[in-house]
């Protein structure tokens, strides 16, 4: 098991009332900036928790499109670096040139999105169609809900981080990924099922946060058909989903949940 990557620290308990104040311990998730060079290329710097980072380097391989398939990726290597960690990707030569535009094109990028002409044609480019399949109900999505608590230790710990999960049809929970960053999450997840050789069009795939349209775009490259959110989704999103025929469930909460789109008709 992944050690808890958290420091612990004193905090005042600011009680409303005025009459419970007091000092206690908070254990706080490790957000750590993340250098990704890729084929010794420096391509981007991320804040993430540094667990699993295999795991995220070859979701943000795939997510970003410097690799097709997991196989494509020659190796990973993680430098711990003076406030930071070095995060290596090391791809095939034919792959270095699409890694070197790739890099080039994240020169006009802001840390708040995306700018420029160009970056938003990239934003709006048509989608591959999502072909996989899954029958699943609203039973299994509930189940899936209930059983999230229980796999994110971090987020127990902290209250700080997202989590990731990928669900069999019928909402047993196969594979968890935690991180302070709801991408980062999902990226991790990614590559966990690509590294371990699991379809990730054979179940769903269920995120503790909001749903925005970057997290649709990965779930669908991923080719997963469907995304489950416990937050709602952006207009973009759900347009976005609905495009890419994602079947898209959001608000989802013990209760009920807002379904974005369902034309394929996954849902029973």
């Amino acid at each position: 098991m992944t050690p808890l990557q958290t420091v612990s620290r004193t905090m005042r308990r600011l009680d409303f009332a005025g009459t419970d104040d007091a000092a206690t311990p908070r254990a706080l998730p490790i957000e750590a900036p993340i250098s990704v060079e890729v084929c010794g290329i420096g391509y981007a710097v991320m804040m993430a928790t540094p667990s699993d980072l295999e795991d995220y380097a070859v979701g943000f391989a795939l997510g970003e499109g410097l690799a097709e398939s997991a196989a494509q990726i020659r190796s990973i290597d993680v430098h711990p670096l003076e406030g930071g960690i070095a995060l290596r990707i090391w791809l095939p030569p034919e792959r270095t040139e699409i890694a070197l535009e790739r890099a080039r094109k994240r020169v006009s990028e802001s840390s708040c999105g995306l700018c420029g002409i160009e970056n938003i044609e990239q934003i709006l480019r048509p989608q591959p169609p999502l072909t996989a399949r899954i029958a699943t109900d609203r039973n299994a999505i509930a189940a899936a809900l209930a059983a999230l608590p229980d796999q994110q230790p971090l987020g127990a710990a902290t209250g700080a981080a997202h989590a990731a999960a990928f669900c069999a049809p019928d909402g047993r929970m196969l594979c968890v990924r935690e991180d302070v960053g709801r991408h980062n999450a999902l990226d991790k997840l990614i590559g966990a099922l690509a590294r371990a050789g699991i379809d990730p069009g054979s179940g769903f795939i269920l995120l503790s946060a909001r749903c925005s349209y970057e997290l649709v775009e990965k779930t669908v490259r991923a080719g997963c058909p469907m995304l489950v959110t416990i937050s709602a989704a952006t207009s973009l999103a759900a347009e976005r989903a609905i495009d890419a025929g994602l079947t898209l469930v959001t608000l989802a909460r013990a209760d009920s949940a807002l379904v974005v789109g369902d034309e394929r008709g996954l849902i029973a």
